[in-house]
Formats: C-alpha cells, sequence, structure tokens
C-alpha cells in the first residue's frame, strides 16, 4: 500500500516521494485513516516506526492554512523532541501553505513571541514553555481542534501533567480531536485516556507478549567491568566497532565532564546533551551529531525522548538504565524503521542483578559479552576456542619432551664399585685435591673486579632510568641483538 491510497492530499504524497517514502509503516497504515476520519487515537508503537507522521500527516492534511489561527497544538516532553516534530511539520507542511511555530523551554521566549506575530495554523512545544505564553494572552487556544500528546507516558507519569491539563481545557473547540502517542502504556497514560479521550481508536502493537516496545532488528548486550575501567572499555569498544556514530548514555551529570575530557583525551570527538544544555547550544551540538562532525554523543535520560538519529547504529549505557521503561528510551534510540541496532549496557559486578531483573519485565535476552583478543565474543567462547586447546596441547608437549628410552630393551646401569685406595697413593692425590679445592687468588681478584664493574653500571642504568616512561625504561633494559 502506498501513501497516496490512505487518503492524504496529493501535495503531502509528493512530498513524501521526493523524500524517498514510498510506503507508509504498519503503525502509518493503521492511524492514519483513522485520524482522518475524525477519531479520538491512541497510537503505542515501539520507536522508530514512524509515529511521528502518523498524527503529523493527519494534521497538516486537514488543516486550513488559509485561516490565520492555531488549529492545532502537539506537545512534547523534551526540547529535543519538539524541534524535531517543528522540523518535520515545516518541511511537509509548507507544500499546503501552513505555517508552523515551536514554542520550547530554553530557547528565547521574545523570538518565540515575534514568530507568532505569523499567525501560525500549528503550534508545536513543551507544556511548560506553551503554558507560560498562553498566560500572556499572546496565543489562544480557542480553535484547536486537533490536540496531540507525544509521549504521554512520561508527561503524566514523571511531571508535566497539571500543564497539559490546563492547555487541554483551553482546547474549546467541540470538534476537538484528541491523540495520545507513546513507546508504553503506563497506568497513569490508560487513566489519561480514560479522562481525555472519547471513544478512542487504540493501536497498541505492543500488546500480549512483546510488550517491550523495542525494535526486533535490535540486539543488546551486556559488559561486567569495573567502576575505574568503563572509560577504558568504551573506548576500545567504539575503536573495534568503528560506528559511524554512538550515543553515551550517563544516569548522572557529574559523570560528564570526566568522559568529555578523557575520550577527547583518547582522540575521539565528542559532545554532550544533558537538562541544563542551552536552546541555541543543544540545536548546535544535535546539527553537529546528525552531520557526522561529532562521533560520540554523551547524553542523560531527558535526552533519550524522541531523540532521533537517522541510522544511529550504537548506544551504549554507561550505567544501567534505572528501570525498564528508561532503558526502552535509551536502547530505542537505535535499530529504528527496520535497520539493525546495538544497545550495550556497562555493568558492575554488582549491578549485574539489574540485567537479569531488566529481561524478566521487558522480555527481552540481554547478551553477556567480552573483549579477548580484539574480538568481541560471549564468555563461553573463550573456553570452546580450538586454537586455545592447541596452544594448550603445546604447552603441555612443551613441558614433557624428554628423550624417550626403552624400558623393555636397555638394560639397567649397574652401580660403579667404589675404588679402593693404599695410603701411598692417599699420600700422592693429597697435592691435586688441595690445589682443586683452593684456587688461586688470581681468578677471586678477577671476579671481584667484574662485580664491582657490573654493580656500576647497574647504578648508572638505575639513574638513567628514573622518571623515564616505561617503555624507554625496557628499551634500556633490553641487550642489542648480534
Amino acid at each position: 500500500m502506498s501513501f497516496e491510497h490512505l487518503g492524504l492530499k496529493e501535495e503531502l504524497v509528493t512530498k513524501l516521494s521526493n523524500a524517498g517514502l514510498e510506503t507508509p509503516s504498519d503503525i502509518q497504515q493503521e492511524a492514519i485513516p483513522e485520524l482522518l476520519s475524525g477519531k479520538d487515537g491512541v497510537i503505542v508503537s515501539p520507536t522508530g516506526t514512524g509515529k511521528t507522521l502518523a498524527y503529523l500527516l493527519p494534521i497538516l492534511n486537514k488543516i486550513d492554512g488559509s485561516r490565520r489561527e492555531v488549529q492545532a497544538m502537539v506537545l512534547a516532553p523534551t526540547q529535543e523532541l519538539a524541534m524535531q516534530i517543528v522540523r518535520e511539520a515545516e518541511a511537509y507542511g509548507a507544500a499546503l501553505g501552513i505555517k508552523t511555530v515551536g514554542l520550547i523551554g530554553g530557547a528565547s521566549l521574545a523570538r518565540q513571541l515575534e514568530r507568532l506575530k505569523n499567525k501560525p495554523s500549528l503550534i508545536v512545544g513543551t507544556p511548560g514553555r506553551v503554558r507560560e505564553v498562553t498566560t500572556t494572552r499572546k496565543l489562544s487556544l480557542h480553535a484547536v481542534n486537533f490536540a496531540v500528546v507525544d509521549e504521554t507516558d512520561r508527561l503524566f507519569s514523571l511531571g508535566g501533567r497539571s500543564d497539559v491539563e490546563n492547555l487541554l481545557r483551553q482546547c474549546h473547540s467541540r470538534e476537538r480531536q484528541t491523540v495520545f502517542v507513546s513507546a508504553t502504556r503506563s497506568e497513569a497514560m490508560k487513566d489519561a485516556e480514560r479522562k481525555w479521550l472519547k471513544e478512542p481508536w487504540v493501536s497498541d502493537v505492543t500488546a500480549g507478549d512483546n510488550d517491550h516496545g523495542l525494535s526486533p532488528t535490535l540486539a543488546h548486550w551486556f559488559f561486567i567491568s569495573d567502576k575505574r575501567d568503563k572509560i577504558d572499555l568504551i573506548r576500545k569498544l567504539v575503536r573495534h566497532l568503528k560506528p559511524s556514530s554512538a550515543l553515551l548514555f550517563v544516569n548522572d551529570t557529574e559523570k560528564i565532564g570526566e568522559l568529555l575530557s578523557k575520550l577527547r583525551y583518547e582522540g575521539f570527538s565528542v559532545d554532550a546533551l544533558y537538562g541544563d544544555t542551552p536552546g541555541r547550544e543543544r540545536g548546535e551540538v544535535m546539527q553537529r551529531f546528525r552531520k557526522g562532525r561529532t562521533t560520540i554523543l554523551i547524553a542523560t535520560d531527558v535526552a533519550a525522548r524522541g531523540l532521533d538519529i537517522p541510522g544511529l547504529p550504537l548506544v551504549i549505557q554507561f550505567e544501567p538504565a534505572l528501570d525498564a521503561d528508561h532503558y526502552v528510551h535509551r536502547a530505542g534510540r537505535t535499530a529504528r524503521m527496520g535497520r539493525v541496532g546495538t544497545s550495550i549496557t556497562l555493568v558492575t559486578v554488582q549491578e549485574r542483578f539489574i540485567i537479569d531483573k531488566l529481561e524478566k519485565q521487558l522480555h527481552i535476552d540481554i547478551a553477556p559479552k567480552m573483549l579477548y583478543e580484539g574480538r568481541i565474543i560471549a564468555p563461553n567462547e573463550r573456553n570452546d576456542r580450538p586454537e586455545v586447546a592447541i596452544s594448550s596441547a603445546r604447552v603441555d608437549v612443551k613441558s614433557t619432551n624428554k628423550p624417550a628410552t626403552n624400558t623393555a630393551t636397555v638394560p639397567p646401569v649397574k652401580p660403579a664399585m667404589k675404588p679402593t685406595l693404599k695410603p701411598e697413593d692417599n699420600q700422592r692425590m693429597k697435592p691435586v685435591v688441595n690445589a682443586v679445592a683452593q684456587p688461586s687468588a688470581k681468578p677471586n681478584a678477577k671476579a671481584a673486579n667484574t662485580k664491582a664493574a657490573n654493580t656500576k653500571a647497574n647504578r648508572e642504568r638505575d639513574r638513567k632510568n628514573k622518571g623515564a616512561p616505561r617503555w624507554l625504561k625496557e628499551k634500556r633494559d633490553t641487550p642489542p641483538k648480534s
């Protein structure tokens, strides 16, 4: 099925085709016709399955770009997700003459208020900033007939609920269509559905056994490491896997400075993204990362929600996620839209139980891995390798490599008879024995001189080695080849 069979306007279909999108994803095939019919909706689908276009295309299809008032509102929990939605809305709405304005926390409020003077048809923003603008009476939501709450589970579970509900109350249109969107469906989200949606159409592809909301093309690994060795392990993994880009998640913002300095010292191009990053700097960081000028992006969980980097192949979790929901939104940044990806979690021995807990809650297998002789292998592969068995056999052969004897054919050797000496023979042998037992003083003096010379040379070598790097000491200690 193509987009033109879903009931979208020709301008949108042409724009999608120019962007290389000919066939809608499964969730888009289900959601677009239902939302075009005017029903309230619940879209619960794994990250990277195209949820944004699933609700954004029906919005753009129904908005009248000639009306100089706000007709649709999209709320998102993070600055990055909101900016991503703004970019998509501007790209596809331009063909229909639809103006979009982003009202995003952390950015210049004065500049956003100036853009509102252009009378946009669609606003996209974070709940706190949108509510702040409405209190200035610079924005009216009375004509909004299409409201979307993206990442609903987070907004209603972890904060922002009061702002969202306040804004929904301001949308007085009787024909208002409300859509909740998320990768996971929490109890708080279900409560919000009962309160704000009217007989909604529900698409929950995570229902049943496969309820983790993660792509089947995503590989899950974990490595056990001491805390002090984790940064060095990251260096080895990135050098070995050679990803085009990698997203590195931390739980504590205090770790970011250390990671930045040490990874940059190792020669990696690294940037950081966290909750307090100013809006302008945030945009610059993401632009560098998307264009490939930055290889590793260090981020907190604030950036996990809605962060979309096309083709991101690798996610590394410096510390295990706080819970299953956080793991889903971290790991879900890779393996999007059917692509393959890898999520790696670094844990200490004491944190090993967290992996078991995540596997049980999410119904996934997180495979143990280790670095061994320049390869990433499972721990059991280390003992099963034929090379190891061969090398062990060689060691055993070498340790028992003695001349073979045939005890069946070689006769036993009789002990030698002790010679008997006459008294006159003892008298003749006495000078010879004394000469052997008492060497001359000349050789003793020569040995002493040699020992003194060696001691002096050792002291001189130790003096030169003091403070020298290890490789230089080893070089000095190694005798020259003949």
